[in-house]
């Protein structure tokens, strides 16, 4: 790793850090599904706020779903609408799962991620066994793996980094955070903790040195 090496442990966002991400490949499909223009699709997402209620898992994913076809106004069936939100989840690639296996022997290494279950259980279930072997779990690639649905707190609230350095008895200071989501850089700096924006797809690769 570059830099600081007080450095202790890691703790690594999901989508666009490790996961291959591309909301606009969804917003595309509920597009396409509805009829509606692209752009109100877009206005849809950011100004609705049971997509974050749903990140937070204070909503069913059937109840999620319901929701999807009210905001669209769309009767399609629960394998439609899952499609549809599973679009933006592109990959994962093997290089990146590897360098956490390796960066397990060295740190501490965590995951904190505002995910759902749709999406996890994508991951799970279809993503992972294609690129190394069925019935493997993203969790094994952690010592800790913290999902925002499962803790009922999402980033960049305080509390939810809060939690994972309390859980793990992890000192700000000795800890790294890795994000694409500027907002969540920054709720994490506020507590001490240190960080890396992760600007570029493949940037953790070069940044330990990887690539």
């Amino acid at each position: 790793m570059k830099h600081n090496t007080s450095i202790k442990n890691l703790i690594f966002d999901l989508g666009g850090v490790i996961l291959d991400l591309s909301i606009d490949q969804t917003m595309e499909q509920f597009s396409a599904l509805s009829g509606l223009d692209k752009q109100k699709v877009n206005d849809l997402y950011a100004s609705t706020p049971g997509f974050e209620t749903y990140e937070r898992g204070l909503m069913s994913d059937t109840d999620f779903r319901n929701f999807v076809r009210e905001v669209f106004s769309v009767q399609s069936s629960d394998e439609e609408i899952d499609s549809c939100w599973n679009a933006m989840l592109l990959g994962l690639p093997i290089r990146k799962l590897s360098l956490l296996q390796n960066l397990k022997t060295k740190y501490s290494v965590y995951l904190l991620s505002n995910t759902n279950s749709i999406h996890l259980n994508h991951i799970n279930q279809i993503m992972l066994p294609g690129v190394t072997h069925p019935g493997n779990s993203l969790d094994t690639y952690f010592h800790r793996a913290y999902y925002s649905h499962v803790m009922k707190k999402r980033k960049p609230n305080a509390d939810i980094f809060e939690q994972v350095l309390n859980e793990n008895s992890l000192l700000a200071h000795e800890t790294l955070f890795l994000d694409d989501n500027l907002a969540n850089i920054e709720g994490a700096k506020q507590l001490g903790i240190q960080t890396v924006h992760v600007v570029t797809p493949d940037l953790i690769l070069s940044y330990f040195d990887e690539q």
